[in-house]
């Protein structure tokens, strides 16, 4: 241990004697961030001082809060309850319901126990899918801080679906949402994606209170929102409470200049190789270690640490100095003290530093800069063009069978066009480099140095 611990020592002196290594590592942070900036320059809306600087709650990443919702304050222990009579089906997860918010606010705490046409009778609470239920006969209960869901057939006969804790003043009324319906063109380089907001709309009766004493949240621009007669409730609304495939990852838009930055790092991880042989060290070296697969773990070892030290600065300065250029309201998605991000750039970490290791077993299985550098950054580089202008299913399988995946580890929420999972896309990338780096240590053990 004690040998190969003076081997690791041995290739960092060798990776931090070169300058011009060790300025094209800081050149590649340097033009992640500038990417960063540039990306997100001229974005800038209100000042700290400004309209929408009020810290107001907000909805989760990757979530809207809109329809319509009609409710009365509940100061202590009530309940609601609603059958849906009618719905207009708006796709299959049309919302009609009853909730209960802890304010007005845009991503304040709820929980919802909702009709959908295709899915049934659903409670999801803030945003998220709690149980499933059958019947249109809905009820909302709290009783001290313990709110639950119930769904019937009849009315008589309840199923309780689940609980969720709430305590305090709270809105109880009836809600109504829909996901806009989207349509979406792809080519190289860009998408265009259309949205049309249908009309949300339900109508309740038999509900339990009365007409009286509603206040609205929401609404559409083409109807009244709610409405009363012959012992019915009729809410419209536009909008959707629940995921939103579409709305903009911000986290990994700023971390996207890392695409630029990795240049410099397969540059450097191939020349630490090719350029002992191109000036006859290689032989010295597996003179002193004739274990040629010890040689080769100490520079995986080394060149994956300092990508993995490239990527994390990269990705933290990024996040940092892109900030102030961001919409207020979206700058807490850019905050190192959130798990998700700092999940982000973990993920970017290890992404920079298993392009490393990849990088390094090429340059040892092909012994030809230029060879090892293009492989390296058409297996990177080209998926993640090419992808834009493939259909969608096409795009994500051309990114889930290439080293390309890795970059899946900077997404902060799934979208439309997330191809899989951050540490699943890390494992593919991950595969890709072991297999590189046995085959390297294959063949190196059977060449001529």
């Amino acid at each position: 241990m004690n040998e190969f611990g003076g081997l690791v020592r041995s290739e960092w002196t060798k990776l931090r004697s070169v300058p011009r290594w060790l300025l094209t590592l800081g050149a590649a942070v340097a033009l992640t961030v500038l990417v960063a900036l540039l990306t997100t320059a001229g974005a800038k809306t209100a000042s700290a001082g400004g309209p929408g600087a009020v810290n107001a709650p907000k909805p989760p990443r990757g979530h809207q809060d809109g329809g319509a919702f009609a409710y009365r304050e509940l100061t202590g222990d009530g309940s609601l309850v609603a059958r849906v009579a009618a719905q207009k089906n708006t796709g299959p997860w049309a919302k009609a319901g009853l909730m209960i918010r802890a304010s007005e606010d845009p991503g304040a705490r709820y929980a919802a126990v909702m009709l959908t046409p295709a899915h049934g009778v659903r409670m999801q609470a803030d945003f998220a899918d709690m149980a499933a239920g059958t019947g249109t006969w809905l009820k909302l209960a709290r009783t001290g801080t313990r709110v639950t869901g119930y769904a019937s057939a009849d009315g008589t006969n309840w199923k309780a679906l689940g609980t969720y804790r709430l305590g305090g003043t709270a809105h109880l009324g009836l809600f109504v949402a829909s996901p806009a319906q989207m349509s979406m063109v792809r080519w190289f380089g860009e998408e265009r994606v259309h949205s049309e907001m249908p009309d949300a709309q339900a109508v309740f009766d038999r509900v339990t209170p009365g007409p009286d004493g509603w206040r609205v949240r929401g609404g559409g621009p083409r109807h009244a929102p709610f409405t009363w007669a012959d012992g019915k409730a009729t809410l419209v609304g536009v909008g959707d409470v629940g995921p939103d495939p579409y709305a903009d990852d911000i986290t990994r838009m700023v971390l996207t200049g890392i695409l630029v930055g990795l240049i410099g790092v397969v540059g450097v991880a191939v020349l630490f190789v090719t350029s002992e042989y191109r000036r006859g060290m290689a032989l010295t070296t597996f003179t002193v270690t004739p274990d040629r697969r010890r040689v080769l773990a100490a520079r995986a070892l080394v060149l994956g640490g300092a990508g993995f030290l490239v990527g994390a600065v990269a990705a933290a300065l990024s996040l940092l100095l892109t900030r102030p250029f961001v919409r207020v309201s979206r700058r807490d998605e850019l905050s190192l003290a959130d798990p998700v991000v700092l999940r982000a750039i973990l993920g970017t970490a290890l992404l920079v530093a298993l392009v490393a290791v990849f990088s390094m077993a090429l340059a040892t299985l092909f012994r030809n800069t230029a060879a090892a550098v293009a492989v390296a950054l058409v297996t990177l580089l080209v998926p993640r063009i090419v992808a834009t202008g493939l259909p969608l299913e096409a795009a994500r399988w051309t990114q889930r069978l290439t080293p390309a995946a890795g970059f899946e580890a900077q997404q902060t929420f799934h979208r439309y066009d997330t191809a899989m999972g951050p540490w699943a896309g890390l494992a593919v990338l991950a595969l890709y480099a072991v297999v590189s780096l046995a085959l390297a240590a294959r063949f190196l053990a059977r060449r001529d140095a």
